[in-house]
């Protein structure tokens, strides 16, 4: 075999298959090929932990253009694979890679990996290596109950609703590896932050020995045309022993990383946040305050279709809308570039574009008797099926907007860092009337916060300062990070973030 000529061929045969489908329906299957310098760097890693002896006998559940598949034969001599199996859905992909590497000994299955029944004990993979298609829940349509009963019978895994795909891959191929073999999975890092993953993480803690998870920069994206952030995943199929340690790393490559820890799995699962690891020491146990001990943390408002529901003063005034019946908004964080927001004569922020949010609270007979401009408007968006959008569909009135009080500080929900460390996040002093929508969160002050305040005014531009002190790290810490350096913060991890600028200053 040609290892060399064939994998020329099959670098020109998946960018001219790639070409051939849009952007969106490579996203609903979640089909990412793995760049054949990455593929290279995880066979040269599972040869490295694999016996040195032992015959190879490979699976790859995802197999594609055979990326893996490839790297395989580079790396390990021919007479060590005994056996190699590669499970493909797509015949978009799979009958020209079946034709591609007819004149190996591949064993190319074009079927669905998620229907078929593990082969008998003398059968088994001792390699598992994989590049799972990322298929976010949304997508995976009609299949979530089978899917999820294979995952708990299959590896034990009890896997929620808003799991993705490459999740239940990882459950159902656990049934296919031999005792002792190995595993790398090549996923987004996302599973060790959200709560869906953690059914993942339990399987990994129980059922297998964890052996690293390696980390890349989020802003060295491995692929392309996925912004997401990776991580490979290696494991062995044996229990694991009292005291393990998992060796985290991150950045660089898997063999030469940039940094490096090993850390126990009794932390681990104690820990909800991996990818604090290897960057950050294990998390102290200590009374520290959090910002939920000085705030309520909530989400902004989500309106279900801004750009019907968002109106410049200049939109709602030509139109001759009612201006009292809309609220005002604060723009987007990255079109908003002061951190404190002060009121007009109106209580509307002091901004060259304000902007404004329909929040009405009339039915629709009332809206056209009293408002018949309104009422055509409205007309308008029932007729290009606003009114019929998931969001706006559940509320009672669907042009009224959920209860949401404006507050004095915000704080942006999603943000870029970069090597240089730049702060992801900003908090923002609002005195005006503005509420926010969820690209921001919102931080209500507590009773006791919120006495202090009106007792000191001044004690407002002193908790923006104290806000802002917090550190881009201890922020991240508790956050989410995806492909090219952007970070997410949902409320629950907001409030999680350490307050010691604040309890400085406060003195409770």
């Amino acid at each position: 075999m040609n290892i060399d000529r064939l994998e020329k061929k099959r670098q020109t045969l998946q960018a001219e298959l790639d070409s051939q489908k849009s952007q969106e329906e490579r996203n609903i299957m979640g089909q990412f090929s793995t760049p054949n310098m990455l593929a290279n760097d995880v066979l040269i890693h599972a040869k490295n932990i694999f016996s040195n002896r032992g015959k190879v006998r490979f699976l790859d559940p995802a197999f594609g253009t055979g990326s893996f598949y490839s790297a395989l034969n580079n790396v390990f001599s021919e007479s060590r694979i005994e056996a190699a199996t590669g499970f493909e859905i797509d015949e978009h992909y799979g009958k020209p890679a079946l034709k591609l590497w007819e004149g190996t000994d591949l064993d190319y299955q074009l079927a669905d990996f998620t229907k078929q029944t593990p082969p008998a004990e003398d059968e088994k993979y001792n390699l598992i290596i994989c590049n799972p298609p990322y298929v976010r829940h949304h997508h995976i349509n009609g299949q979530k109950e089978r899917l999820q009963a294979k995952a708990l019978e299959a590896a034990n895994m009890k896997l929620s609703g808003l799991a993705g795909l490459y999740c239940h891959f990882m459950a159902l191929a656990h049934p296919w590896m031999k005792k002792n073999g190995i595993a790398g999975w090549l996923i987004p890092s996302e599973f060790m932050d959200v709560n869906y993953g953690q059914a993942v993480k339990d399987y990994l803690l129980k059922e297998v020995t964890l052996l690293q998870i390696h980390r890349f920069d989020p802003n060295d994206v491995q692929f392309d045309d996925a912004l997401v952030s990776s991580a490979v995943v290696w494991f062995k199929n044996k229990k694991p022993v009292k005291n393990h340690k998992v060796k985290f790393t991150y950045g660089g490559t898997i063999d030469a990383p940039e940094h490096e820890k090993d850390v126990s799995v009794s932390v681990l699962r104690k820990e909800n946040k991996w990818t604090r690891f290897p960057l950050s020491e294990e998390r102290e146990e200590n009374d520290s305050p959090r910002l939920n001990d000085f705030f309520d943390v909530k989400r902004g408002i989500a309106t279900g279709e801004n750009k019907f529901f968002v109106l410049t003063r200049e939109q709602i005034e030509s139109r001759r809308l009612p201006l009292e019946q809309f609220r005002p908004i604060l723009p987007s964080p990255r079109y908003l570039n002061s951190t404190e927001i002060n009121p007009d004569e109106n209580g509307y922020p002091e901004i060259e574009d304000q902007l404004f949010v329909l929040d009405c609270k009339l039915p629709f007979d009332e809206v056209k008797w009293n408002y018949p401009e309104l009422y055509q408007y409205l007309e308008e968006g029932i007729q290009a099926g606003v009114s019929e959008r998931y969001l706006c569909k559940k509320r009672k009135i669907w042009y009224s907007q959920e209860r949401r009080s404006e507050s004095r500080f915000y704080c942006t929900y999603i943000g870029r860092s970069d090597k240089e460390g730049k702060k992801p996040f900003r908090f923002i002093l609002n005195r005006s009337k503005a509420i926010v929508s969820n690209s921001y969160l919102i931080l209500y002050p507590k009773p006791f916060l919120e006495k202090k305040i009106e007792e000191k005014p001044e004690l407002n531009d002193q908790l923006l300062q104290a806000l802002n002190q917090i550190t881009g790290k201890a922020m991240t810490d508790e956050g989410r990070v995806y492909g090219g350096g952007m970070y997410k913060m949902e409320p629950k991890e907001l409030a999680n973030v350490p307050a010691n600028e604040i309890r400085a200053l406060i003195q409770v």
